[in-house]
């Protein structure tokens, strides 16, 4: 994975979701969970759960398994709430996100920060005092990446937030390497790139979808600045060079011809959806384009799996 002080100057009536009154329904723990953003989490713990099973280890790494994703998902969770803080203004003028707990006035901004600092510093005390300071540190430092950095700055700042703010989120396969073997690594940093290259086009066919509601909300994401065929474009020219780095697992003898090959397949099938996107000639392409491209980062990273613990044992 912008204009704050702008967006102050939107009038309160068109920051009230429809249905929301002076007096908000009262938050239950669901409010709580959708302000960890589970569904963001669950994806970012499976690149962070393949980083644990691809990284060199004689006996199974089950601290690192269990307690290591479980201090991940618990800052990652503190960097969503953050997010909800931050933009819970433009997130009230938006239809996909006025009905969030803090938009809403559900929860009020003091106690999401609050809650936000529990499950944070609850977090990190588990990375450092169960798994290691490394990764406990650099899981810390993407949060700040996301929650400060790109929430707070980037994506108010510039079309190409997305882009720079894109390293935050492209860290949990190395954190889930690092909390095993307690250091940085090359192979790491080649599924951190992976996830780098693949941020953009996943965003921007979202952004593209969206684009009305973000130019209201005075958010300058790409399709605003630049225009649908621009950002099309750039999806596409996107997708190439995904395809590219996600060969380099193979290139590097991290992974085998299984591998390979589901990236191939796999990187064919988001540059298709791209260029279906940049002639439109599929119906709602963009939101489609944006679905496939999270089904695709889910099934390249089985792939590294299955590579591994499948048909390295049986085929290599």
């Amino acid at each position: 994975m912008t204009v704050h002080a702008s967006s102050e100057l939107i009038d309160d009536t068109l920051q009230r979701p429809e249905g929301v009154g002076a007096a908000p329904a009262r938050a239950v723990w669901k409010d709580y969970l959708e302000l960890c953003k589970p569904r963001v989490v669950a994806l970012m713990l499976l690149t962070s759960v393949v980083g644990v099973l691809l990284a060199p280890f004689e006996a199974f790494p089950w601290t690192a398994m269990i307690l290591g994703n479980l201090g991940i998902a618990l800052m990652a969770g503190g960097a969503a709430v953050i997010n909800h803080v931050v933009d819970h203004r433009i997130d009230s003028i938006m239809a996909r996100t006025r009905m969030r707990p803090v938009a809403q006035g559900k929860i009020p901004v003091n106690r999401a920060v609050t809650f936000a600092v529990l499950i944070s510093g609850a977090g990190f005390a588990i990375l450092m005092g169960f798994v290691n300071s490394i990764t406990a540190w650099l899981t810390f430092a993407s949060l700040i990446g996301y929650a400060v950095v790109y929430t707070m700055f980037l994506k108010r700042a510039t079309p190409q937030n997305i882009v720079l703010g894109g390293l935050a989120g492209a860290a949990p396969p190395l954190l889930g390497w690092t909390a095993v073997t307690g250091e940085v690594s090359g192979h790491a940093l080649l599924l951190v790139l992976i996830i780098f290259a693949w941020t953009p086009p996943h965003f921007w066919a979202l952004a593209v979808h969206r684009k009305a509601e973000y130019a209201q909300a005075e958010i300058p994401m790409l399709p605003v600045t630049h225009g649908d065929a621009y950002t099309r474009l750039h999806i596409l020219l996107y997708t190439f060079i995904l395809l590219a780095i996600s060969m380099l697992p193979f290139i590097t003898g991290m992974s085998g011809w299984f591998y390979w090959v589901c990236a191939l397949v796999l990187g064919g099938r988001f540059i298709q959806w791209a260029v279906w996107l940049l002639r439109d000639s599929k119906p709602r392409a963009a939101i489609l384009t944006f679905r496939f491209s999270i089904t695709y980062l889910m099934l390249l990273f089985v792939a590294l799996l299955m590579d591994r613990y499948i048909f390295d044992a049986f085929l290599y």
